[in-house]
């Protein structure tokens, strides 16, 4: 079971975001995004948005540092991934 994260890279509110995943399960990406104090706000549906700002120090809290390629892959395996076709139904 990995938390991962992927590059600072995309952009929004005039600043970059990682996206923070579990390959296991969401209750690992939840007991992780609240040990490293990220908002419940920040969870969208199969990931956490994080700011550009705290990336080393969730890769140092344990994050694993993957691409994004890898990061989307992994978390299809994981049958965690929802789809952006399914993301409006959801909301």
């Amino acid at each position: 079971m990995t938390v991962l994260i992927d590059p600072p890279a995309w952009p929004a509110h005039g600043m970059l975001w990682s996206h923070l995943v579990s390959d296991a399960s969401l209750d690992e990406l939840h007991a992780f995004a609240a040990a490293a104090d990220i908002p419940a706000r920040a969870f969208d549906l199969d990931h956490y948005d994080v700011p550009e700002r705290r990336y080393d120090e969730l890769v140092a809290a344990g994050a694993l540092p993957v691409d994004g390629k890898e990061l989307v892959t992994r978390l299809i395996a994981s049958g965690l991934r929802v789809r952006a076709r399914d993301r409006v139904r959801r909301r």
